[in-house]
């Protein structure tokens, strides 16, 4: 099934709830409005559908190889991107003086979403890669960022993330890699790292390996971690020692090769101090926040390329007469209202995650750019807010999306041939790396809503307040009605944000068992909310004649949003506050 880049819906969003034409009037994003948005999108879109989205499931079917020490990427994978490269898709977002195009995460984030829907196994090495550039941004030296960042903007080089060990998964407490020092300032590395995801490939000359590791000395713990910059190939042209020894044969996005990276076995692999010792886990962090962001992205691509394919099949398979009779015959079973509910669920699950995050990054464009300090303060805010929420909310609704998607087929969705299973597969995952769902809750629990005592959480409830009174004194049947609901959530979020705040230290273990359910909670609010604001913007606008097919799909989509997703906030609500002790009643030795 082929992929088409939702333009108008993305245009959308992020003219009347990001704020596209705001973006613009920051410094240095003076050329990016509306127009900009347009035409880029427009160019990323031919580009998308046309080289990257016919290889997504032959990939899955031709998957990346390992032989000798050598990856093969999937067939196509490398010619798709060196044309993604010279596109200058990869410096995207990235400064101009490194050879970036320097426009705004917004932009990015819907060009991320195109490739992510054309081929998520496709697009995870680009993600790290741009993950890389931030960390060497912000800790870098001079003389780092100008030997690596153009190089990876350019797409002769990519970059990838090492945190993980075999003993050390997300407890990076423990990890082992160590750093022995050179007479000449450099540094000798030695360990084993896994789950590295494009830590070898032939798309590239060469990868640029961020790795965390311990100088001798230093505190255990996470206070004792180190970052280093350890290239693929040397600056001499020789190759390093690090070597890939094996790659995973996983569940789903099969065509990214997932490599055991293995460093020092030769002698050391030559490697460069990024900023000061031990300070490594915060400059990691920022590479982590934004492959996180990234992650969430990828949840919203997946499950927007779920959703069209759904349609596709449900508006092509004929079976059954409708339950009302309007049709004497066999019909499509679009025409059969719980398929209809189903393929609702997939896009309003779609179109909230995705406001979601185009509004969360116009913050990040304006925690970066704006002139005032405290509103640069007030975007980080509620951007950090937002990450655990893009990231968590996004990739959960993926896997629902992508199971509603194979049941639309049924059984054929069970056969590998039609590709809707393959979507299910390449789902799972999102929920997994970068930090489990659990990790991105005990981040929103801890240090986004316990740490400042619920004081952003309940400036997040105050914005949602004023869109119900809006939507309360405009009037009309959808609007009421997506009132309540959002109201009704409103209050849910408020009642557990109390909870967390008053419960968080005195009975610990009572708050966390209730963490990720106060994810989806606040995830869903936050989602609801926007869909709230687009439907006030839908109804204006068709009330103006301005694409009314679309604006009525919107409003429709909206009130969808607030009548079948909403409604699950008092559930959570009651499961955080009231059920606990269930979570705990068992004892360890009696499961």
């Amino acid at each position: 099934m082929t992929y088409r880049a939702p333009v108008e819906e993305m245009l959308f969003v992020m003219q009347e709830l990001a704020g596209i034409d705001a973006v613009a009037q920051l410094p240095g994003h003076e050329e990016a409005g509306y127009d900009t948005a347009a035409a880029v999108l427009e160019e990323c879109a031919r580009f998308n559908e046309g080289v990257v989205a016919p290889l997504n499931h032959p990939a899955d079917q031709s998957p990346s190889s390992f032989q000798d020490g050598r990856v093969t990427t999937s067939p196509g994978f490398k010619a798709a991107f060196a044309q993604f490269a010279a596109g200058g898709w990869q410096g995207l977002q990235h400064p101009p003086q490194f050879g970036g195009q320097g426009l705004p995460k917004l932009i990015h984030s819907a060009c991320a979403e195109m490739v992510n829907s054309a081929s998520l196994s496709f697009a995870l090495c680009p993600l790290l890669t741009d993950g890389a550039i931030e960390a060497l941004l912000t800790a870098g030296s001079e003389e780092q960022q100008a030997a690596y960042i153009p190089k990876m903007i350019d797409g002769s080089w990519t970059g990838s993330m090492n945190l993980t060990e075999p003993q050390a998964g997300s407890d990076l407490s423990l990890v082992r890699t160590r750093a022995e020092p050179r007479a000449d300032g450099s540094w000798l590395l030695f360990g084993t790292k896994v789950f590295i995801t494009y830590g070898e490939h032939d798309l590239a000359d060469n990868i640029v390996h961020l790795v965390l590791a311990r100088v001798a000395g230093a505190p255990e713990g996470v206070k004792g971690i180190s970052l280093f910059i350890c290239p693929k190939v040397l600056a001499d042209g020789t190759r390093n020692d690090v070597h890939c020894v094996s790659i995973e044969h996983k569940l789903g996005i099969k065509a990214s090769p997932t490599a055991v990276l293995q460093y020092g076995d030769h002698g050391g692999a030559v490697a460069y101090l990024v900023g000061q010792e031990n300070h490594g886990l915060e400059y990691m962090f920022v590479m982590m926040n934004a492959a996180r962001f990234g992650v969430g992205i990828q949840g919203i691509a997946l499950a927007e390329r779920a959703y069209q394919q759904a349609v596709a099949y449900a508006r092509e398979r004929v079976q059954s007469r409708p339950a009302d009779g309007s049709l004497s015959r066999a019909a499509p079973i679009i025409h059969h209202p719980d398929v209809r509910r189903m393929l609702m669920t997939m896009r309003a699950h779609t179109e909230g995650c995705r406001a979601l995050a185009y509004v969360a990054a116009a913050a990040y464009d304006a925690a970066h750019a704006h002139p005032d300090a405290a509103v640069r303060a007030r975007n980080q805010a509620f951007y950090e807010f937002m990450v655990p929420l893009v990231k968590g909310l996004s990739t959960e609704m993926a896997l629902e999306v992508a199971s509603l998607g194979v049941q639309v087929h049924g059984g054929m969705g069970y056969i590998e041939e039609t590709g809707a299973a393959q979507h299910l597969r390449d789902a799972k995952i999102l929920t997994i790396y970068e930090g489990t769902t659990a990790i991105q809750a005990n981040d929103l629990v801890g240090r986004k809503t316990m740490r400042d005592g619920g004081a952003t959480a309940r400036a997040l409830a105050a914005q949602v307040a004023v869109t119900v009174d809006d939507l309360q004194a405009q009037g009309g049947d959808a609007g009421q009605a997506m009132a309540r609901r959002l109201d009704g959530a409103r209050r849910a979020f408020l009642d557990v944000v109390d909870y967390v705040v008053t419960q968080g230290r005195q009975n610990p273990n009572a708050v966390f068992a209730g963490s990720v359910p106060y994810l989806m909670l606040a995830g869903t609010l936050a989602a609801g909310w926007q869909m709230a604001r687009a439907l006030r913007a839908a109804q204006a606008r068709l009330a103006a004649g301005d694409a009314p097919e679309f604006m009525r799909a919107k409003i429709a989509t909206a009130r969808f949003y607030g009548e079948h997703l909403l409604n699950r906030a008092g559930a959570w609500r009651d499961s955080i506050v009231e059920g606990a002790d269930a979570v705990t009643a068992l004892a360890p030795e009696a499961f």
